[in-house]
């Protein structure tokens, strides 16, 4: 019996609610008396509101917390990577030697980064569901958007240094308003060598053991001074130990655990299959571009790195969803509960459909899916390319009142889109023409020369005639330019002469329709038949479950302990002195000149990396692992290959998270990096 079929089997044996350590659960649901019942602590509501202000996101996908009372945030080295690359150039390449400011005036802004900190959750179920009372496909979906917006709009007051999100959970059984306060000042104080952030690489990535040190710490600025907080995780010196109870505050990004048959069958044959396809051939463009040059290999380690992560982790999910045995218990599961639904008359007059109308929509959507991410998904791995999307279309979305918006400019999201706009991010020509020329190749492949788009597209060009000639030409890497073209509306958009921008006018027409097509024909179907199966899922068993993670901010519960894999027990901890052990001097296995200088003067018996039975999933990187007294023991950085089935299911058996040790974070610093500064702030209560 494989693997993930042996995880899936027992899963299937637990109930539809969660039991165990199973649960990402919300801070506003959280199944304190439960965990009494287990642990004998019961989180209070003055516990729980210090964690949800500590606990903070990174916009841009990853999670973090604040760990001192001058704004100090810790997160992953593979969270903060954009940044660290961002921040380099030839001379100086900070991912590789590893950067330590060692004043505050040496701290460095990040040209992207933006973090959040959750202030307030609002139930606004009752004033979505009476916007959208009665309505139907385009009208539903059109009146949902334009009420998100209205709501956030609102609550955010149009102050940038605010950001309000409608919520999604229970995939449309409910709707929370999240209300954020917004930094955009974030400087980088410290990152090791990427060498010790992803020592073991991809041979080690989703594994247990671990030796990795993946960590940074940035800095929140607020009026050009380090932000002043009260809410924030005091450091452990002894971190946790074997089955301690511990705590996962973050970001889960998004889980299917609630799907039906008809939309993880979706996901497996055409989602998953494409993307993996398209990754696989990414990886190996990436990997000859990489050797050409020192400088190549610098600008390719980001997507490479992101690359790489990515197709083990879908690798992971095709895996999980190939398995006879879970498939087949997911329709007796589904078969089954339909059954209990159509025994109730009323419940089955009001949701009995939705399974029905999902396998229909789902049908459509395989006939116009490749288009559709094609032609409107798709930025074609370019930064240009990007901004003169984001260019053109806020030029005409600014225009239009904030409800009738395409989501992504809606007025909550001016602050991102400006910061995109006005990003010192350098831009790496080169690397840019080879993406561009990449995907330019698959965009022609996967509509087919013949398709009148693509022949408009492309006219007499070649992929990299095409992307060399639209690279090089554009004044787009110039923030002055972006800068002008976004002040200057649509008025300086229609007379512009930059060929990336007239490339992106002449693609948006059609972009704008298929997105269009998609909406009104199968999002707004999903979306339906999804709330209809919530609702359904309330009736039988009421709101006690935890919904699928949305990049919200999620608690799990757990302990630190080891399991079992291949017959043999799998210890939860690593010490210091296995990374010397590991070392053999070449990549991946090559620990960094830090570390070798200062074997003698670091304790070897120190703990480095731990595994928990906590509940977590992609988003949860740079999570704290807190324990009762809400003190740091912990960072998430990954999972064990047993994790990447958490997208369907849970068992505490042999999932585990993977978490850099407190007591090694305070060794490393101390005695490898001689980051006083940072420890004293770690210190500091």
């Amino acid at each position: 019996m494989s693997l993930f079929l042996k995880f899936f089997m027992g899963l299937f044996l637990l109930s539809q609610l969660a039991k165990a350590d199973e649960g990402m659960w919300l801070l506003n649901h959280f199944p304190s008396v439960q965990i009494e019942k287990k642990y004998s602590f019961k989180p209070t509501q003055e516990w729980l509101d210090h964690v949800r202000l500590s606990a903070v996101r990174l916009a841009g996908g990853c999670s973090a917390s604040f760990v001192s009372p001058n704004g100090l945030v810790m997160t992953n080295h593979h969270c903060a990577h954009t940044c660290i690359e961002q921040l380099s150039n030839a001379k100086k390449d900070y991912v590789a030697s590893g950067f330590y400011a060692q004043t505050l005036e040496d701290e460095v802004k990040c040209p992207e980064i933006e973090v959040n900190q959750l202030t307030q959750i609002t139930d606004v179920t009752v004033q979505i569901k009476a916007a959208t009372k009665d309505l139907k496909d385009k009208a539903f979906n059109e009146k949902l958007k334009a009420t998100m917006s209205k709501l956030e709009t609102e609550c955010s007051e149009k102050k940038d240094k605010l950001r309000c999100d409608v919520v999604t959970l229970y995939h449309g059984g409910k709707y929370h308003l999240y209300k954020y306060r917004r930094f955009q000042d974030v400087r980088l104080a410290f990152a090791p060598e990427f060498a010790t952030a992803f020592f073991g690489g991809d041979p080690d990535n989703f594994r247990f053991p671990r030796y990795d040190f993946d960590i940074s710490f940035l800095r929140v600025y607020e009026n050009n001074k380090p932000l002043a907080t009260n809410d924030y995780f005091r450091f452990s010196r002894l971190g946790a130990k074997e089955n301690d109870l511990t705590f996962v505050a973050g970001h889960p990004g998004k889980t299917s655990r609630l799907l039906t048959v008809a939309e993880l069958e979706f996901y497996r044959d055409v989602q998953v299959i494409e993307r993996l396809l398209t990754m696989s051939e990414l990886r190996g463009m990436l990997t000859e571009f990489s050797e050409r040059g020192p400088e190549q290999r610098r600008t390719a380690n980001a997507p490479l790195f992101s690359t790489e992560n990515g197709l083990k982790a879908l690798k992971g999910h095709l895996a999980a969803l190939k398995e006879k045995g879970f498939m087949e218990n997911k329709m007796k599961a589904e078969k089954a509960f339909r059954q209990k639904i159509d025994s109730n008359p009323q419940w089955k007059k009001e949701y009995s459909s939705a399974w029905t109308d999902l396998e229909k929509t789902h049908n459509e959507w395989r006939k116009s899916f490749t288009r559709t991410s094609e032609i409107e998904w798709n930025n074609f791995g370019s930064r240009l390319f990007t901004y003169a999307k984001t260019l053109t279309r806020a030029s005409a979305e600014y225009l239009k009142p904030n409800e009738k918006r395409l989501r992504e400019f809606s007025d909550s999201n001016r602050p991102q889109v400006k910061m995109l706009v006005q990003s010192k991010a350098p831009i790496h020509e080169e690397l840019e023409i080879e993406m561009m020329t990449f995907y330019l190749t698959k965009f022609r492949e996967k509509l087919t020369a013949d398709d009148s788009f693509v022949q408009q597209v492309f006219g007499k060009n070649s992929p990299r005639d095409l992307a060399t000639s639209l690279i090089k030409g554009t004044q787009l890497a110039d923030v002055k330019v972006r800068q002008a073209l976004f002040e200057g509306g649509v008025a300086a958009i229609e007379k512009s002469q930059d060929p990336m921008i007239q490339f992106f006018r002449l693609f948006d027409p059609e972009a704008r329709t298929v997105r269009q097509k998609y909406e009104d024909e199968i999002e707004s179907k999903i979306k339906q038949a999804d709330e209809k199966v919530a609702q359904a899922d309330f009736a039988v068993h009421g709101d006690k479950n935890y919904p699928d993670a949305t990049f919200t901010l999620r608690l799990s519960y757990g302990q630190m302990k080891g399991y079992e894999e291949n017959g043999q027990f799998v210890k939860p901890q690593t010490e210091i002195a296995g990374a010397f052990t590991r070392h053999t001097g070449k990549e991946p296995f090559a620990l960094p000149e830090t570390w070798l200088k200062s074997e003698k003067s670091i304790n070897g018996n120190t703990p480095l990396n731990f595994c928990t039975t906590n509940d977590i999933i992609g988003g949860n990187s740079g999570s704290p692992v807190i324990n009762q007294a809400g003190e740091v023991v912990g960072l998430i950085f990954d999972g064990n290959i047993q994790s990447l089935g958490g997208n369907f299911g849970y068992d505490e058996k042999v999932n585990r998270a993977v978490a850099v040790h407190s007591a090694g974070i305070l060794e490393l610093l101390s005695h490898v990096y001689h980051a006083d500064r940072i420890v004293k702030d770690l210190a500091d209560k």
